[in-house]
Formats: structure tokens, sequence, C-alpha cells
């Protein structure tokens, strides 16, 4: 038998009788540490309900998983796990592993820290989009990126899990997370975050000490938000009753705005070569405006650029980059034979 028990994001001290009596009856009582960190205090605490059969679960002992399933075969044996058992994808894998090998599971839920922050925040859940998390090394960044990227131009908010690694006792911390997003944005100039855009840090949740700051990610890189683990929230369209709920619940340094700002990059390229497009196709069409035999290409380029602009505004953007594709191949191909250069 193995059960899954999530201990919440309050600590032990939340478990219910009839939890603390399946920890009780077990054989054995692992406490998974590496998905989030737990303070000293709740380890002594779950030792007073687990006792001696309390063992530690690193990382490689979950993803490995063949010690706990073969104890399972034989014995009652308890995964506790921070928040929920099944935010975590390795426990999900450990579970599916269990059944498929005949093995009971059961589990106890409990509150997780992605739900429970966005609502100690104020925000409203059906709008949080994919959340990622944000790793330190720097190829990690783009993904990020461009995640909140995706999130933004759908209005939806961006929950960036900081990383946490157990064995190096490393925890992101929100300055450098800020700073990698304002680094990807120099390098992809698509105007998706700047020292402008306003987030929320999100501390703690859940503890007495808890701490939620908002504001313009060039206050909030000036910061110290004390001991881990923090999340960062990039929200997307925020209605008024959000803006209103975070004001009354957290400590705002700069006034909550949206971050609606952000406009698809099809849109963007769309911007920049429609009118260039256009104004090149004028050149050419003052320059052959006495040769009949030329005006069915700069015909055809015309009614490609308007498609491209009714493409557009019907939200088929890649039917309209194609159009302005065509459009252009038509005048390059006047270029390389004429002789000419109309994008000058």
């Amino acid at each position: 038998m193995l059960w899954f028990i999530g201990l919440g994001i309050s600590g032990p001290s939340e478990i219910s009788p009839n939890t603390r009596k399946i920890i009780k009856n077990a054989d054995i009582v692992y406490l998974e540490t590496f998905t989030s960190p737990i303070p000293r205090k709740y380890h002594s605490e779950i030792r007073a309900v687990a006792g001696k059969r309390l063992k530690a679960a690193p990382r490689w002992l979950v993803e490995d998983g063949k010690t706990i399933l073969a104890e399972a075969k034989k014995k009652k044996v308890v995964m506790l796990t921070y928040g929920d058992p099944y935010i975590a994808t390795t426990h999900i894998e450990l579970r599916t592993r269990a059944e498929l090998d005949n093995i009971r599971t059961r589990t106890v839920h409990a509150a997780s820290a992605i739900p429970s922050l966005i609502g100690e925040c104020g925000l409203q859940y059906y709008k949080i989009g994919r959340p990622v998390t944000v790793m330190r090394e720097r190829q990690s960044w783009n993904t990020v990126y461009f995640t909140i990227y995706d999130n933004l131009v759908r209005g939806m908010h961006s929950v960036l899990i900081l990383e946490y690694n157990e064995d190096a006792g490393f925890f992101l911390d929100p300055k450098e997370a800020i700073s990698g997003l304002l680094s990807a944005e120099e390098e992809q100039r698509r105007n998706v975050i700047g020292g402008s855009t306003f987030a929320i840090v999100a501390s703690r949740i859940g503890a007495k000490n808890q701490g939620i700051v908002g504001g313009r990610l060039s206050s909030l890189a000036k910061m110290d938000f004390g001991r881990p683990p923090h999340t960062i929230i990039i929200p997307g369209r925020m209605h008024f009753t959000e803006t209103d709920a975070l004001k009354a619940f957290a400590t705002c340094v700069d006034e909550p705005a949206s971050n609606s700002h952000v406009k698809k990059i099809s849109d963007q390229m769309l911007e920049k070569y429609i009118p260039k497009a256009r104004k090149a196709l004028e050149w050419v069409a003052n320059a052959f405006r006495n040769d009949g035999t030329m005006q069915p290409i700069i015909q055809n380029a015309q009614l490609y650029l308007d498609d491209a602009e009714k493409f557009q505004g019907e939200g088929k953007e890649e039917l309209a980059i194609l159009s302005i594709g065509y459009a252009e191949g038509l005048l390059d191909a006047l270029r390389l034979s004429k002789g000419i250069d109309p994008w000058t």
C-alpha cells in the first residue's frame, strides 16, 4: 500500500486527525523535501507523529522509485510532500508505476502553493496561464521569456516558479530572476519585459511571515524579499476587482497595472513590413507607370498587400504574413530583373 499525503502550505499542525492516524499506522513514512524547502520546526512536528519510521526521501530515491515500490508491495508506506502530492510530476509517475505493478495507492490532497498564492494575491485563478520554472542557467531564460509572451498576448497571468535545488541548498533569488528576464528582453527585443512591467513577488505563502510585494520590475529589483520560497507573478490584464484585492492584500510599492501592451510577434512583423512594402510598391508604380508590361506584376503585388491587411484585421496572422511574403517576392523579382532597388 502506498499513500501520497500532502502537508499543505501551513505545516503539519494543519494535518487532520484521520491523516495523523494514517501516518501513525504506517510501517514506513517518507518525507520528500526536494520540491520545496520545509522549515526545520516542521520536521520535528512530523517526527513527533511518525516517530522512528520517518525517512528522508531525496530526489534520486523518488525518481528511481524501486526501493519505495518494493517496500509498498509488502508494507504500508506513506509519502509526505509539501503542498499537494500531485503538483510534482515525479509523484504522479511514482503512483503510475505503483498502479501498473498492482500496488494499491491512496491520496490525501492538501492546499498547494500555486493556487494558494494566486488567491493570497487577490488574482482570479481561471486567468492563470502556463506556469514556468526560472532556472539560474542563462539558456533557460528565453523559454521563460516566450512563456510570458504567450500568456500576456492572451491577457493571462504568468506564474514563475523559482529554481530550488535541495542538494545544493540553492533557491533562486527574485532579484536574480528579474535580472535574467531583463537580459532576455535585451536579446529578444519583443517589448515583453521592461523596467515598467508590473510584477508580484510572493514569499513564504502559508507561513506566519508570508510576504507579498507588488511593483514595477525596476522597483522590485532593488528589494530584499527575505528567506525563500519565493514566486514571481507577471499579471496580464487585471480586472479592477483584482487590483483592488491586490492593494488590500499586498504591499504595493507602485500602483498595480495590467501588462496589456504586448503584441503578437506576427503583428509586430506586419506593422513593420506592410508599410515598408507599400512604400516600395509606390516607388515601383511610379518608376513603371508608362510600362504596360509591368502593370500585372504591380497589380498583383497590390492585391497581396491588400490581402495582408485584410487577414491581419481578421486575426489570421499566418495568412497575412504569407500574403506580404508574396508581395515582397514580386517586388524582389523586379529588383533582380530590372536592376532597381525599391527598398532604399
